[in-house]
């Protein structure tokens, strides 16, 4: 360990800075309550920036923040948050109630905020999912439509197979859980976990812009601009096309780096009973982007047909993260891989060889000794990790830093050189 920071909060996940410091989202409250119309309600978690002694810089809370939050090259952060629709106003938008008809339905919502105080922010930017709905069950409502001939739109009814229970329990509809964006193309990639697809749309709009179907870059205001890994969630494809299953972390490969502008997902493989894939995989799709605009044929599915480069295990089973996770491109072509439910970290070559591996020895109650179980009684890992990002000795951040290696570690079994 070359540095730790003191926390008063429990963090649902960091982000590194280029300063320094951490940019915090706080681990939500399993208590919140129910039925939500508040939107700054003091059980909401917040988003902070901490310094390296742990010295809080400025908070924010707007909205039910959760999963994701980054900070943006003008400065901005971009927080991944969610709301919530009354039965009434489910119904209004064209609900089947067969699917669902409790309270709170839950639909992604991502703003852009702007830091104004230590304790103050300000929306600059918003989008909803709730206003690029179709739906084809009522036909007395506004949007409704053939869902086949609007791949921009999302579909109020569509549904998984397995996720019925679930979605029972918590209205979660679609489950957002990843936000990335990239400054070169003014877009914002969202994970759209329930639906297992990956969805991108354009921050080049006003916010008027986003709510509507035209403006901005790509001209389709906040509709989809691209959308891809399930193309029956928009009736271009069956079950048998299906090519996410439960997926985390999503990415933009950075520029300068081996695939640049392909989009790096973690791939479960798992997360209902009904879409049990047994394996995860870390897969790069290469978009079929224009300019700004991403090329479909009507009527087909997005492109690509599969993936220009997957990672499995040799047997796959023996990787299978079927929760949280996440991986990262490096600099020499290698990808890191954080298999998040059993707080393992590895390093693969693109032939997929592992060259690099450690297991996280943390847990809430501190460092376990050696010898000791990574299984808690109930039989899970007791040292999961959400994420985790590589940083060469080089990162701005690093700097100051004794970097100095302390005594070699011995890798159990041992990876050779």
């Amino acid at each position: 360990m070359v540095h730790r920071w003191e926390l008063d909060v429990n963090a649902k996940f960091t982000r590194l800075l280029e300063n320094g410091n951490l940019l915090l989202l706080e681990q939500e409250n399993d208590k919140l309550t129910f039925p939500r119309s508040d939107f700054d309600a003091p059980d909401h978690p917040r988003v902070r920036e901490v310094d390296r002694n742990g010295n809080t810089l400025w908070e924010c809370a707007q909205g039910s923040l959760h999963h994701d939050a980054l900070k943006m090259p003008n400065g901005n952060v971009l927080l991944l948050s969610r709301q919530f629709k009354t039965a009434k106003e489910a119904a209004a938008a064209g609900l089947n109630p067969d699917s669902i008809d409790t309270d709170n339905l839950i639909a992604p919502y991502i703003v852009e905020v702007k830091i104004t105080g230590p304790a103050n922010c300000e929306i600059v930017w918003e989008w909803s999912a709730w206003d690029h709905l179709i739906q084809d069950f009522d036909t007395s409502k506004a949007n409704y439509g053939k869902v086949a001939k609007h791949p921009e739109l999302i579909d109020l009814n569509f549904r998984l197979p397995g996720t019925s229970i679930y979605m029972v329990a918590s209205t979660d509809w679609i489950h957002s859980n990843a936000i990335d964006y990239n400054p070169e193309l003014d877009q914002i990639i969202l994970s759209a976990h329930h639906f297992g697809e990956v969805w991108i749309i354009d921050h080049s709009t006003t916010t008027a812009e986003a709510a509507g179907h035209s403006g901005g870059k790509g001209g389709k205001g906040g509709d989809l601009l691209y959308r891809w890994g399930n193309p029956q969630a928009y009736r271009a494809g069956t079950p048998d096309d299906q090519q996410l299953f439960g997926q985390h972390n999503i990415q933009w490969i950075a520029p300068g780096l081996p695939g640049a502008g392909n989009i790096l997902i973690f791939n479960n493989g798992a997360e209902f009973s009904g879409l049990q894939r047994g394996y995860s995989s870390i897969d790069e799709i290469a978009p079929p982007v224009d300019g700004v605009n991403y090329r479909l044929n009507p009527g087909l599915a997005y492109p690509p047909v599969k993936p220009v480069w997957v990672y499995t295990a040799p047997t796959p089973s023996d990787f299978f993260a079927g929760y949280i996770s996440g991986m990262q491109r490096l600099p020499n072509g290698n990808t890191f891989i954080c298999d998040g439910a059993h707080g393992t970290f590895f390093e693969v070559t693109p032939a997929g060889k592992t060259v690099w591996k450690y297991i996280n020895p943390m847990t809430r109650n501190g460092p376990l000794r050696q010898g000791e179980s990574v299984l808690s009684n109930a039989g899970r890992q007791v040292n999961h990790v959400y994420r985790a990002y590589r940083y060469a000795p080089d990162y701005p951040d690093l700097q100051g830093l004794d970097l100095t290696p302390g005594e070699p570690i011995e890798l159990y079994p041992p990876l050779g050189n």
